[in-house]
Formats: C-alpha cells, sequence, structure tokens
C-alpha cells in the first residue's frame, strides 16, 4: 500500500487518569486511524490522506487487567477483597496476562499506524523494550530481555534473581496499535502480592524505586522513554508534555 507516511506522532500525557477512560480513548483513536486507512481504499493514490499517530502516558489509579489469553485464576483475590485495597478490575483485548497499574507507575499507550513506520509486530515489541532498557540503562540498571518472556527484567542473564521491571502487552487491528507498557517506577510493589504477576509464578517485580534505594521522579523517567522512542521509531513528537 502505496500510502502517505505519516512520523509525526502527537503526545499526550493525561495524568493520573481511570483505567477504563484510557482504554475508551485508545479504542476512539485506533477507530479513528482505520476509518482513514479504509476510505484511503477507495480514494485514488494523489487523494489518500496521512493516518495519525498518538502515544499516550498516564498514572492509573490501583487497576488489575487481565489479557485475552491470560487465566482468571491468577487473580488472587475476590471483589470484597479489592474494594478494601482501593482497586478495581478489567478483562481486557490486549495479549498477556494479568498485570497491576497503579500511581508510580509510567504507562504508555502507543496507538501508532504501523504502515507509517514498518509492519513487524515483533520488531514492534522489541523496540518497545529497548526503549525502556536504554532508559534504565540511564539510571545504571542492567535491564534487558529472557527468552520466552515478554517485557523488561534485572537480572536477566545470570537469572539468579530476575525480576520484572516492565510489563508489556498490546493489540493490532488493520497494523494500528493500542495497549503498550507499565514501567514501575515508585509503584507500590505489595499491589502484585494479590495475582500471579504475568501469569509467571516463580519471578519476582521490581521498581526503579525498589532497586535504586530512593523515589525517582515520574516526569525525569518519562523524558528519558519519550527521547528512547523518538529515537528507535525515528517519530518526530509533537505535543506538550502536560497536556
Amino acid at each position: 500500500m502505496n500510502q502517505i507516511l505519516n512520523k509525526q506522532v502527537q503526545f499526550r500525557n493525561l495524568g493520573l487518569v481511570n483505567y477504563k477512560t484510557t482504554w475508551d480513548q485508545q479504542e476512539s483513536l485506533l477507530a479513528e486511524i482505520v476509518t482513514i486507512k479504509t476510505a484511503n481504499r477507495s480514494r485514488p493514490a494523489g487523494e489518500w490522506q496521512p493516518t495519525p499517530n498518538y502515544l499516550l502516558f498516564c498514572e492509573h489509579p490501583p487497576v488489575y487487567t487481565l489479557g485475552k489469553s491470560g487465566r482468571e485464576s491468577h487473580l488472587l483475590a475476590n471483589d470484597e477483597f479489592l474494594k478494601t485495597i482501593g482497586a478495581t478490575y478489567y478483562k481486557i483485548n490486549r495479549g498477556g496476562d494479568i498485570t497491576f497499574h497503579g500511581p508510580g507507575q509510567l504507562v504508555g499507550y502507543p496507538i501508532l499506524d504501523l504502515d507509517n513506520f514498518f509492519t513487524d509486530i515483533h520488531k514492534y515489541m522489541r523496540l518497545l523494550e529497548e526503549a525502556i532498557i536504554r532508559t534504565l540503562a540511564g539510571y545504571g540498571l542492567d535491564a534487558g530481555r529472557i527468552d520466552g518472556l515478554t517485557g523488561v527484567w534485572l537480572d536477566h542473564a545470570e537469572q539468579q534473581n530476575p525480576r520484572k521491571i516492565c510489563a508489556l502487552g498490546v493489540k493490532a487491528s488493520r497494523w494500528v496499535t493500542m495497549h503498550g507498557f507499565a514501567l514501575n517506577v515508585n509503584t507500590d510493589l505489595s499491589y502484585f502480592n494479590h495475582i500471579v504477576p504475568c501469569g509467571i509464578a516463580d519471578k519476582a517485580v521490581t521498581s526503579l524505586e525498589q532497586e535504586l534505594g530512593r523515589p525517582v521522579p515520574l516526569d525525569e523517567v518519562a523524558a528519558s522513554l519519550r527521547r528512547h522512542l523518538a529515537d528507535l521509531f525515528e517519530m518526530n513528537l509533537v505535543g506538550s508534555i502536560t497536556d
């Protein structure tokens, strides 16, 4: 498809926002992009409209989300207990198993038309991971991948005490992505005690704060991560960091 490539990405920092609100927003943006792509098929090549791209950063109030391939038994708490810890629960349409989102966690939702970049979901996932790895390297942490396990890990090489610091789960429709990644910065890790994180029972979860022994400004981490995403995807990020 000889569409007009658009590597401009609208960045929006949503702050602390309800999970369902951002899920609905992602669905709306994805539908907008797919509508343009569908309409372009019936237009002469010279009249094709470029498709937009978006990158949303946010934090969520405590919430557990279960991907379409996950097991409900990996949520180790009932509805009444969730109320006592102020958490909600959603079954959602991304890949992967169960995870937790909460304050102090940097959540990123790229809504990209991969026809503007490359049509390769494997490459897309690996570049998201690489942006996280490079961001963590800036704090002196040697993060990386573990074969067969999505996400970003510490002690990924020796695996004496492997710890996940960033979870990934995405969905793509007509090469348009949604959902994304969740990087634990100053996250309250006790919430992970109530799930089998990402369906992996024998590995721990960690955060930047836990590894460094100090809180880390979320906006500082976000600025670094934006730079690495822009570099790796060769995207032009536009928009206010405080929208």
